[in-house]
């Protein structure tokens, strides 16, 4: 932690000094300066139940939680963006107790200087972590606990140029290290290469980061982001991160959604991770 401390008061200190040192560049008249917030909520909720149903079946219930929120601060020579998903769901089937099923922390705060040419330098920071336990389950359906709350928990800092083709696409390019934190399942960050437990990895690397938001329609949105970090001991291995949804706006506050998650963490797996939801349910734009 206190490496993202010490990240945010870097981005704090060039956005004072970028003020007071460089003259604003030329913005269109109808600019608006300033902060913009915006935070959605989303709940959907599927539940089956049976009585006396003699073609078989098990009660099943299921329910998730999400908001994604922004905060920008918009001026003539910086922007200073900054991101927020929190998503909980859990499913029970038949007599099995409740499950997990989406557990997601992401933090992220990014400091741009508006340089005026092509690529513009930035600074910035990532937290990933998780609410609650997490649990593997074997065909007798005991659950054995392998995560928790910071435990992992994945911090990178980064700075390098960022590049933004057109409106709906943006990308940058960086220098960055990245730090596992563990507790009790030191897995995640520990090196089989060495006698030592580590609680505690940290790399340095490449960082690339690219985020699509295109509005394919009126009511249809496509939004992904890939992420990708690739060490310099380990170049030719990278952790790889997307999240791909597309949202389907039903009526004013109904959606359909569909997300495909993939991650590579040869740390942790050698075989990339993916994970594949269709949901229905409520939206409301809180502001």
């Amino acid at each position: 932690m206190k490496r993202m401390i010490i990240a945010v008061l870097l981005i704090s200190v060039v956005n004072v000094y970028a003020q007071e040192k460089s003259p604003p560049p030329a913005s269109p008249p109808d600019t608006v300066y300033g902060w913009k917030n915006s935070l959605v909520a989303g709940l959907t909720l599927t539940q089956v139940a049976y009585r006396d149903w003699v073609q078989g079946g098990d009660n099943a219930l299921s329910w998730t939680f999400s908001a994604d929120g922004k905060s920008t601060m918009d001026k003539p020579e910086t922007k200073w963006s900054n991101s927020y998903k929190f998503a909980f769901g859990q499913a029970r089937l038949g007599s099995q107790g409740l499950r997990k099923t989406d557990d997601r922390i992401e933090l992220e705060t990014v400091l741009l200087y508006k340089a005026g040419l092509l690529v513009d330098p930035y600074a910035g920071a990532t937290l990933k972590t998780q609410f609650a336990k997490g649990y593997t389950y074997d065909a007798s359906g005991t659950g054995t606990e392998v995560s928790q709350f910071f435990d992992p928990a994945y911090l990178t800092q980064s700075a390098g140029v960022a590049y933004q083709p057109i409106k709906e696409a943006k990308t940058r390019l960086g220098l960055g290290l990245r730090e596992i934190i563990t507790n009790k399942f030191n897995q995640y960050a520990d090196d089989p290469a060495t006698k030592e437990v580590e609680k505690t990895s940290v790399e340095g690397g490449l960082e690339s980061v690219t985020n699509l938001d295109w509005p394919i329609d009126e009511n249809l949105l496509l939004t992904s982001q890939l992420e990708v970090f690739a060490a310099f001991k380990k170049f030719d291995n990278p952790v790889l991160r997307n999240i791909t949804s597309l949202t389907a706006k039903v009526s004013k506050y109904v959606v359909a959604i569909f997300t495909v998650q993939i991650i590579k963490e040869p740390q942790v797996s050698s075989k990339a991770q993916i994970k594949e939801t269709i949901a229905l349910g409520l939206s409301y734009t809180i502001f």
